[in-house]
This record gives structure tokens, C-alpha cells and sequence, in this order.
């Protein structure tokens, strides 16, 4: 028997059918719905007059277009608010488990799904989000699918999917007081590119890697679509058990020890091989920091912007025009860039342990008086998780704003926006053009290095905030 990568392992047992030349008939054991994408696949089915395959294999929540105020159940956008009614209404005739505000699960859809333990290693999910690749930390197959995808997902319980290549990234190293996961998946997307993973599953692996929380393992993974990869995993251990013990959706007695011995068969054979292979080393990593209008786009803390003459002749155009649009210059320090808004939040670092992260750096300090800071928890398990260890009273008595859970500033699509002309730190995934708000600019970064920046009032790492030991994320 050859060889296998648990990329190979979770594929194989997924596959109905197989024609050669044709896609494979694939099986999805889990689907994640929000009020952005689910609305026409519904009324597809609807339409059509054909039931859901498995309304018990789906989990449903509101996230993308609500409010994060206080008063958030006043939704005034009226497409938001038709989004979210469309939802309410749509799981309540399939039957379909729905997390809606006060249900004390509602948030994220990448962040809720995982708390319940609804993500189980050697699971294949779907959700109508390009960054579904966060449950891969679990050693799921995860990936974002169109609308219509969805609707024969929903119908049938399988898609049509042509094999994906496979990559191994070995982080080699450790890393440095103020590094955390979210610099060693920046560092990745600087070295490859923003298509360096196209048409792959990427499977990580390297001492960093299995000595991180899921939490942490949960931002690498999110992060591996904006390389191009069509998901990335990390194969199970103790730490993926432990954090799935006694969840809602988790097995339980026998089937809990039977699902245990199964995940521990979901691992890389010595000798397997991979399409791609590519080390990273984060001996000498800083802290990273985004310079221009995606990803990739992104250096070291103590470096300069790049010159463009010195980019790859296919860079230089792009770099051309994010330079041009970002309103930074060749060769410039990124290093003190003057910030009005900072953002932590989000499916990358909208996580207890962010939160934790930014309040141990934001206690007896204050924000910058020129800063509006917006922190936003993942889900209303993180929000009182949060309270219950007074991290709200830190971040008020610091000066930033701690508000209700939501996708909030990460994208354009609620009323969470920074200002056209305005510059952003943040801890989200995307800095496209206008991402944050039309005319806005966006500098990724760890939820440190934005609690560090929010203080200061500009682009700065977060060392000399540190207080005693602190855990990465």
C-alpha cells in the first residue's frame, strides 16, 4: 500500500464516484450557513420543491451584515435586515439548528462552529465563505463554495471537485517574544505570494505548529486562502482532542473513544509525498505588518516598503498601483506609519485568546487620542468568556470600544466602517481596496502588533507593551 498525506486519507474516503476525466462525486459531512450566501440556494430548493439531504449536518448563524452596537437588534440597513429575517425563516422550515442573538452561540460562523465541536477531525465542510479553511486546524478538508455550490450541497449531501494538488509548509523554528501564529502565516504569504498555493491543500507542520493552541492553529489556517490554496489542515493530536472533549456536537462515551482512535489513524506516512514542499524558517522572525492592498503584500516591522524595481517584473505593476492607492511610498519605513483606526476581531483573531492577548498589552495604558479602537468579539461565548474575566473593563478603562459579536470591520458589509482617506490596523485577513470602507486603508497585523499600534498612535511592535508570559496567537 503507497504512501498517504492525511490530505490523501480524507479525500479518499469522502469519494462516491470517480469517471475518469470527470470531477469526483464527493461527499460533505457538514455544512455552515450565514445570511450573505444561503439566500438563493434556499430558494433554489424551494423552487424546485426539493428537500434538504441532511438539515441535521447543518449550522446555522448571523454574522457578516448585522450591527456590533449595543442596540444591535435595531438592524436599520434594510438589506441586511432582510438578510438576516431570510435566514430565521429559511432554518425554521428545513429544521436546521439556527444561533441567533441572545441564543449565547450566536458569532462568527468560523468561530461558533468550532466551539460547538461541530468541526471533527477527518470531517469534510462547506460554508458559503471563502475562509471556511479555518476548521482545516482541526484536520478537516474545509473550504468556501459558491451559491450554487451550496444549493447541491444542501440537496444532494455532495459536489463535483477535481482532486486538489497537494503542499507541505514546515515552519522551522521558534518564535520570538511578540511573534505569534498570525506572523508566521503573514511571513508565509510574503514568501509565496498571493497565488503560491493555487490549486493546492496545504498541510502544515513544524515544532511552532504543534505546539499551538487551536486557537492559534485556527488564524494560520484561516489565512491559507489568501495564498491561493483551496485549504489548509493540520493534522489532529491530544491538543485537537482536548479541545473537542465534551463539546455539544462532540461524540460522547463509547463513540468518543472510538472517534479518537479513528482521528489518531489522520496523519501524514513518513514516506508520503506532496506536489509542493516549502520550509519557512521563523528563527529570526518580527513582527508583520501589511504595506499594500493584498496579503502578500506584507514585510517585517523593521523593513521598508519595497522598491518596485527590485519586485519580480509580474509584481510591479500591482505594487505599482497599491503604493499609489495606500498612499505610501517606495522604501519607506512602515515602521511609525500614523493609524486613526485599529481593529481586532474578526475569524482570523476575534478569539478568546486574542482578546486576552491585546488586554494583557492594553492594561494601564491608553489608546491613542487620535485612535478609534474597535474590539470585537467572535462570538457571544468569547463576549462572556471575556466579561467573566473582566478583559471589558480593560479595554473600556484603556479607551477602546468592546462591542457585540459580528464579522464587524473586517469587511465593508455592515455598519463597522473606517472613514475613506483613514488608515486601519487590523487583525482581520484582507486588505483589499476599500475592504474596511470605501476609500479606506488597511495594514494587517497581529492582534498584538494593533493593540501596541492603538496605543501609540502609529505602526509599532508590541515588545515593549509585553508584561510577563503571554500566549501566542
Amino acid at each position: 500500500m503507497s504512501a498517504k498525506s492525511i490530505i490523501d486519507k480524507i479525500w479518499q474516503a469522502h469519494v462516491v464516484k470517480q469517471l475518469q476525466g470527470h470531477p469526483a462525486v464527493f461527499a460533505i459531512d457538514f455544512v455552515l450557513l450565514h445570511e450573505v450566501t444561503s439566500a438563493q440556494a434556499f430558494a433554489t430548493l424551494k423552487e424546485r420543491d426539493i428537500p434538504l439531504f441532511s438539515p441535521e449536518t447543518c449550522l446555522a448563524t448571523i454574522d457578516h451584515s448585522i450591527p456590533t452596537r449595543k442596540n444591535r437588534h435595531e438592524i436599520f440597513d434594510l438589506q441586511a435586515k432582510n438578510q438576516v429575517e431570510t435566514l430565521r425563516q429559511n432554518t425554521r422550515l428545513a429544521g436546521i439548528t439556527f444561533y441567533d442573538f441572545e441564543s449565547q452561540h450566536q458569532g462568527i460562523v468560523h468561530v461558533v462552529g468550532p466551539e460547538m465541536g461541530a468541526t471533527q477531525p477527518g470531517m469534510t465542510l462547506v460554508c458559503g465563505d471563502s475562509h471556511t479553511s479555518t476548521h482545516g486546524a482541526f484536520g478537516a478538508l474545509a473550504f468556501g463554495i459558491g451559491t450554487s455550490v451550496l444549493t447541491h450541497v444542501l440537496a444532494t449531501g455532495c459536489l463535483l471537485l477535481q482532486k486538489p494538488k497537494t503542499m507541505k509548509v514546515h515552519f522551522k523554528g521558534r518564535l520570538s517574544p511578540g511573534v505569534y501564529a498570525k506572523d508566521a502565516i503573514m511571513k508565509l504569504l510574503a514568501t509565496i505570494g498571493i497565488g503560491g498555493a493555487t490549486g493546492h491543500v496545504i498541510e502544515y507542520t513544524g515544532e511552532i505548529i504543534r505546539n499551538m493552541t487551536m486557537e492559534e492553529r485556527m488564524t494560520v489556517c484561516n489565512m491559507s486562502i489568501e495564498c491561493g490554496a483551496r485549504a489548509g489542515l493540520i493534522a489532529p493530536d491530544e491538543t485537537t482532542f482536548n479541545y473537542l472533549k465534551n463539546k455539544p456536537y462532540a461524540p460522547v462515551q463509547d463513540k468518543w473513544q472510538n472517534a479518537v482512535e479513528h482521528w489518531k489513524s489522520l496523519c501524514s506516512d513518513d514516506d508520503c509525498t506532496y506536489d509542493r514542499v516549502i520550509e519557512i524558517d521563523v528563527n529570526n522572525l518580527v513582527p508583520m505588518v501589511s504595506w499594500g492592498t493584498n496579503p502578500g503584500q506584507t514585510i517585517g516591522i523593521d523593513e521598508t516598503v519595497p522598491k518596485i524595481s527590485q519586485l519580480p517584473e509580474n509584481e510591479q505593476s500591482m505594487a505599482r498601483q497599491a503604493l499609489d492607492y495606500i498612499q505610501l511610498k517606495e522604501a519607506q519605513p512602515i515602521l511609525g506609519t500614523p493609524v486613526e483606526w485599529a481593529f481586532i476581531g474578526s475569524c482570523t483573531n476575534g478569539r478568546i485568546e486574542d482578546l486576552r492577548q491585546a488586554a494583557s498589552i492594553l492594561e494601564g495604558q491608553q489608546v491613542h487620542p487620535q485612535v478609534t479602537f474597535y474590539i470585537v468579539p467572535g462570538s457571544e461565548a468569547v463576549l462572556a468568556q471575556a466579561k467573566k474575566e473582566g478583559l471589558d473593563q480593560i479595554f473600556e478603562q484603556a479607551g477602546a470600544d468592546f462591542r457585540m459579536p459580528g464579522c464587524s470591520m473586517c469587511l465593508g458589509m455592515n455598519d463597522d466602517k473606517v472613514p475613506a482617506g483613514e488608515r486601519c490596523i487590523s487583525s482581520t485577513n484582507r486588505n483589499f481596496v476599500g475592504r474596511q470602507g470605501s476609500g479606506s486603508f488597511t495594514h494587517l497585523a497581529s492582534p498584538a502588533t494593533v493593540a501596541a499600534s492603538a496605543i501609540a498612535g502609529k505602526i509599532v511592535p508590541p515588545n515593549e507593551f509585553i508584561k510577563g508570559s503571554q500566549v501566542h496567537g
